[in-house]
């Protein structure tokens, strides 16, 4: 696995600029005004931090496949070791467990498509590891690979490195995760350009009557902070993990507002998207 992204200094801008998109078949897709926060997201920003015991723990992550909802589905916590947990709940209208696998391994290779999601945030994408076998389930593509982001959350500027694990990793069962019923995205959540991972991130994604619903939580920060692929917490590193060991209640309710806004963003495109791909491949 590449532990740092392969092009560090590349640099984008946020949205599109003249003739970017004239050679994409989705050019139609980018969309640069984006809906109004959804009510139950601003009712939980405005209720703060939440009690720690409602949050959902880590090692309890695969709970999420079971049926209802939990104590705490939007909204945020502070911990007492400088960690954050976020949860938000996102309707996706007309949308499939199996679209949103074709979202994650899709949209990931190209920085165009990456924009399509939050144009408002995203500003770079790469591309490293998975599979090579187009054949493969869409769940299959993207786990083991690591995607090299550039995003803003609020304000802050983030050099982001996803690696997506197997869900079996974070207590998940196969047998729950039938493609057309229900399906989880797993990533370890880490810089790009230093081998530092600082959070969890899971979107467990179920059917429901009028599509599906997304369920997503992070924990980040704190007890999450660790480095990656050998490297030693010393010197220069120490002191970027001592930078995101303590996150506060800003940095908590901008994750709460990027989570809903890119996740909601993407519902509104994604069943029309995912049927002209499908299309194209039978050509």
């Amino acid at each position: 696995m590449t532990e740092t992204r392969p092009d560090p200094g590349r640099r984008t801008h946020l949205g599109m600029r003249p003739g970017e998109l004239d050679s994409k078949w989705y050019a139609k897709y980018w969309n640069p005004v984006m809906a109004p926060l959804p009510e139950h997201i601003k009712e939980a920003i405005d209720l703060g931090p939440q009690a720690p015991p409602l949050c959902l723990d880590l090692d309890n992550a695969g709970t999420l496949s079971e049926a209802g909802y939990q104590e705490l589905e939007n909204g945020y916590s502070l911990f007492d070791d400088g960690s954050m947990h976020i949860a938000t709940l996102t309707h996706l209208p007309r949308v499939s467990p199996d679209m949103v696998d074709w979202w994650f391994w899709w949209h990931a290779t190209e920085t165009e498509r990456y924009k399509l999601w939050y144009p408002r945030a995203h500003l770079y994408a790469e591309w490293s590891g998975g599979t090579a076998d187009q054949s493969a389930p869409y769940r299959e593509r993207y786990v083991g690979g690591t995607s090299f982001v550039d995003e803003y959350v609020g304000n802050v500027l983030g050099r982001l490195a996803i690696r997506f694990v197997l869900p079996s990793s974070l207590g998940f069962s196969d047998d729950m995760l039938d493609p057309d019923k229900a399906t989880v995205i797993c990533g370890r959540v880490g810089f790009s350009d230093v081998p530092l991972d600082w959070g969890h991130l899971v979107h467990y994604v179920r059917r429901v009557n009028s599509g599906a619903e997304m369920r997503s939580r992070f924990w980040m920060g704190g007890k999450h902070v660790a480095p990656r692929g050998g490297a030693s917490l010393t010197g220069e590193l120490e002191k970027v993990a001592e930078g995101v060991r303590h996150l506060g209640d800003g940095q908590a309710r901008a994750m709460v507002v990027h989570c809903s806004q890119e996740m909601n963003h993407l519902a509104g495109f994604l069943p029309d998207i995912f049927d002209e791909f499908r299309r194209r491949e039978q050509v």
